[in-house]
């Protein structure tokens, strides 16, 4: 047992001893390979008599392949070129204040915009319709785009988009383009899509990276015409690209994020979204002079320090407003008298006699051409085309005026009717015909709820019956119920 013991110790001394001279070896040839490299690496990077460094040596001459270039750079070293949004000259770090709109703010007054201090305006040029796919052009877009610019408003534009294929997306670039080029626009051209997610859309069932794709798109081309590049869309689809491949599109193009909250700019300096943005929409529930409806209300975090030239100086033809935008017409052709005496306008627009042309009186009979949901009709006098309160005419071509009228004690005169309306929602009832104290809501009407009138005035009241009490409500706020 003892010189079993004995053997193994010498065996292990020996294996020992070993493995010291192999170590030594090793590290004498690798100091030997160190020496030798390091003077090919010197001798490589010293240039020869005409320049060119020893290692250009192996190079290919221009024509001949070279046998690296297929390969894959190392990832060590090689710098990529960041993507980032359009540099614009004469863009400034100033803030702007602006709308957009399109034919839902229906005929707007761009003097008194600009008066109120606007200073840019996104107006919807067209959309793609959600269902069929046919582009159609907003009806206000031509009248808006003129005027604002006119006024000293700086136009920027939107597109609604319902593109499914990358020609889509290019046909909706090329068409607005198109439509713009007579304009100076200043600020951005703007890809906006929404409503993917109803089961009617024609984007139902599409992925994030699907949509995102198609909208840029469309925004390179835009840029490319020459227009600055710009995505709309609201903050809960933006954050952490739950419905857009956000990454993407902020490093590529401008980003215009809709969040409403409790407060407003300037209360607050933006909203609640983690992503980079360029311009805020903070309500649409704005109101603005001039703008007969609420409107969209927007801060930039940029502008310009002077305003574009249209890319087609001409191109842009002279347009007059549609006095029936956002109004819908029930097409009838019937002959209608005037139950006493009634103003035909060229507008349909109380308040202000300006737009008066003409007066139909009670026996005289005109064409009746349309019914608008809004309380007005659309008559052709004398060729014109023109408009009256519908309630101050009828189809009762031997309806003669009532002698009198009962009085109530008050100023206003109402021409006599017997009909019934309601509510289009939820319309105030008064004790008088006014909204001014002492004049009280003694109960609200919502729709549906029928009650009869019985007169309707110039001014734009209605007197009713409401449970044997005579009251007054604002004409526009009734709609008759057949």
């Amino acid at each position: 047992m003892a010189k079993e013991k004995e053997k193994k110790k010498a065996y292990l001394a020996m294996a020992a001893a070993f493995a010291c001279v192999l170590s030594a070896g090793l590290l004498l040839l690798l100091a030997a390979l160190l020496l030798f490299g390091g003077n090919k690496d010197q001798e490589a990077l010293t240039a020869d008599s005409e320049g060119a460094s020893v290692r250009d040596e192996g190079l290919p001459e221009d024509g001949e392949e070279d046998p690296q270039a297929d390969l894959e750079p190392e990832e060590e070293g090689v710098s990529t070129e960041l993507l980032k949004p359009k540099e614009v000259e004469g863009e400034t770090d100033d803030i702007t204040l602006g709308v957009d709109v399109s034919k839902f703010q229906e005929t707007i007054d761009w003097e008194q915009v600009a008066a109120a201090g606007v200073d840019f305006a996104m107006v919807r040029t067209g959309y793609r319709k959600s269902v069929a796919g046919e582009i159609v052009e907003d009806e206000c877009a031509r009248y808006n785009l003129q005027e604002a610019a006119e006024h000293g408003v700086r136009l920027g534009a939107y597109f609604f988009s319902t593109a499914v294929s990358e020609a889509e997306a290019l046909e909706e670039a090329d068409w607005v383009c198109e439509f713009l080029k007579g304009y100076p626009i200043t600020y951005p051209v703007v890809y906006n899509c929404e409503g993917f997610q109803d089961e009617t859309s024609r984007q139902y069932g599409m992925t994030v990276e699907e949509r995102s794709a198609l909208a840029q798109v469309f925004l390179n081309r835009v840029e490319e015409a020459g227009y600055t590049g710009m995505f709309y869309a609201a903050r809960s689809e933006l954050q952490d690209s739950l419905f857009w491949d956000t990454e993407a599109l902020e490093q590529r193009y401008r980003i215009w994020v809709a969040q409403y909250l409790d407060q407003v700019y300037p209360d607050i300096d933006g909203p609640e979204y983690d992503g980079s943005f360029a311009m805020w929409q903070y309500t649409d529930q704005g109101t603005v002079p001039g703008i007969r409806t609420v409107v969209d209300l927007n801060v930039a975090y940029f502008g310009y320090e002077e305003t574009a030239r249209a890319l087609e100086e001409g191109a842009a033809g002279q347009v007059e407003a549609d006095p029936e935008v956002g109004v819908i017409f029930t097409e009838v052709s019937e002959q209608v008298t005037s139950k006493d005496v009634t103003n035909l306008r060229s507008t349909m627009e109380q308040g202000d006699d300006g737009n008066v042309t003409a007066q139909l009186r009670n026996g005289e009979a005109c064409t009746r051409t349309g019914v608008g949901n809004n309380g007005w009709s659309r008559v052709e006098y004398d060729g014109q085309v023109l408009y009256a309160v519908s309630g101050y005419l009828t189809t009762d071509l031997s309806y003669v005026t009532p002698a009198s009228e009962p009085d109530d004690g008050f100023k206003t005169q109402f021409t006599a009717v017997t009909e019934n309306v309601t509510a289009k929602d939820v319309t105030n009832l008064r004790n008088r015909p006014s909204v001014e104290a002492p004049s009280e809501v003694i109960v609200q009407l919502n729709h549906g709820e029928v009650i009869v009138r019985t007169g309707v005035s110039e001014p734009g009241w209605s007197r009713v019956e409401y449970n044997g009490q005579m009251l007054y409500c604002i004409s526009s706020y009734l709609e008759v119920v057949e």
